[in-house]
């Protein structure tokens, strides 16, 4: 055999029916003949022994129905996994592995492979693995935390890989067909337009509408006029008569972002439409009749809300037909690599580039990060990790120590870790201690104007406002004259 090789094997049985196709990259040419003489009488084969003739396969013609792929403990063959995950996000793919480590078996897994095979390979091990998965094919019976990516618009998937979240997709499909009022709590950059245009989605009322409306985007004064509309009149500039939201929605579902923002005045207003769908537009005694479903969302503590009384209890247990609690990413890491791939693939089309590996040095780099900002910080790594093209810029950018550029100032000593306490949480305590000192050496060196010091420390505003609670930070005691 030659040093690099690439050709077809036909399945050397006649069938009746058509013979699954299968690629194996295998650089070990010895390998790949053992492959050729024990596949090679069942399957339509083609053989690869090198990463770019694979790849250039994959490109120029239709995918096969399975791939099997090499990997070596000799080289770092996550990049090429995540590229072909990126390109082919549908390909089923099963490792050849000679390496039990268990980080790089873990890493693997995340990115969705169908089965992992170790060498030395015994008996029927490989042939098995591959009919475990084309009877599975078959039956159309999925992997239970299997990767599943359900297209919601032109810009948005709903993307899960996890047991937690899959139990969180089968919650909202039966709230969906129930038609009830649905509130979706979670951290800022969870997800929760995802989930509440994903239970839209697989609705009776999918073929209508799906509007947002931030509370906390529009101001106070004007958001009344935004959901309900006017009248021509009603006020200085109204010179002619507009519709709210909930008349252009009518039919279909609205959804009401950041919730916990809305003034309590509007509060009541609301509370009408969810207990009989009437409501007036400003500056009318009319009351009119909408058929709105309404999916409300908050990163508030609403209990909190109510018990401070900025939040009516009868607007919350009206809008809690049913809650969905979306968990941080830092709760549900094992999601990280997918996630990452899907932006990967989703940046790459919208800015026509070709989508970048990740290493595995990348991989565990965003999965030991404590993702603040949960998915939307994510997705803007990844995209600043696809305009850049260098990989050590975002390594920077994701260690403790080097990701707040602004603060220079040398770092306070850290409290002294709990007697006891193990290596993981004295880690976590030192970290955080940097991280705070960090984040309030740069509040203060901009007078704690808050998004000056978002800007300064490459965050979202809402990343921030979430550090200042969670450190409990507040602006230095000023010496009165």
């Amino acid at each position: 055999m030659s040093a690099s090789l690439s050709y077809t094997v036909p399945a050397l049985k006649p069938s009746s029916k058509l013979q699954p196709k299968i690629h194996i990259l295998e650089p070990d040419l010895a390998v790949l003949d053992y492959l050729r003489l024990t596949l090679g009488d069942k399957y339509c084969l083609n053989l690869f022994s090198e990463e770019q003739t694979l790849l250039d396969r994959l490109e120029q013609k239709e995918a096969p129905d399975l791939l099997l792929l090499a990997m070596h403990s000799n080289r770092d063959s996550l990049p090429l996994l995540t590229n072909i995950r990126c390109s082919k996000p549908n390909l089923p793919v099963i490792v050849l592995s000679c390496s039990a480590e268990l980080r790089d078996l873990e890493m693997v897994i995340r990115l969705g492979v169908r089965a992992i095979v170790m060498k030395p390979f015994v008996g029927s091990d490989v042939e098995q693995a591959i009919e475990e998965h084309l009877s599975a094919v078959e039956k159309k019976v999925p992997a239970a935390d299997a990767l599943k990516e359900i297209p919601l618009n032109e810009n948005h998937s709903f993307v899960r890989s996890s047991k937690r979240m899959r139990e969180l997709e089968s919650q909202a499909s039966l709230v969906a067909r129930a038609d009830i009022p649905l509130l979706i709590l979670g951290e800022s950059g969870t997800g929760k337009e995802i989930l509440a245009l994903y239970t839209h989605k697989m609705s009776s009322r999918s073929q209508n509408i799906f509007l947002k409306v931030n509370c906390a985007a529009v101001p106070a004064d004007l958001l009344e006029s935004e959901l309900f509309g006017y009248e021509q009149g009603a006020f200085t500039g109204a010179v002619k008569t507009k519709p709210g939201k909930f008349e252009v929605c009518s039919g279909g579902t609205i959804f009401l972002d950041e919730i916990g923002e809305m003034p309590a005045m509007l509060q009541a207003k609301l509370l009408q439409v969810l207990q009989d769908g009437t409501f007036s537009r400003l500056g009318s005694r009319s009351p009119m009749k909408v058929d709105v479903r309404v999916i409300a969302a908050t990163n508030i503590n609403m209990k909190e809300a109510m018990a401070n009384k900025t939040f009516r209890e009868d607007l919350y247990y009206r809008l809690n037909g049913f809650t969905l609690s979306i968990p941080p990413l830092r709760e549900r890491k094992d999601e990280i690599p997918v996630l990452a791939e899907y932006f990967m693939r989703k940046s790459s089309k919208k800015y026509g580039r070709e989508a970048l590996p990740f290493s595995t040095a990348l991989l565990n780099g965003l999965m030991e990060h404590s993702w603040p900002g949960n998915l939307r910080e994510l997705e803007n790594v990844v995209n600043r990790y696809l305009v850049l093209g260098e990989e050590k810029a975002i390594l920077e950018e994701l260690s403790p120590s080097t990701v707040y550029q602004g603060a220079t100032a040398p770092v306070a000593a850290a409290a002294e870790p709990p007697n006891g306490a193990g290596l993981k949480a004295m880690v976590r305590s030192l970290k955080g201690d940097a991280e705070s000192t960090a984040i309030a050496q740069v509040l203060e060196g901009v007078g704690w104007n808050r998004k000056a010091a978002a800007n300064d420390l490459q965050i979202s505003y809402k990343a921030l406002l979430y550090k200042i609670k969670q450190y409990d930070l507040q602006p230095a005691p000023r010496d009165r004259a």
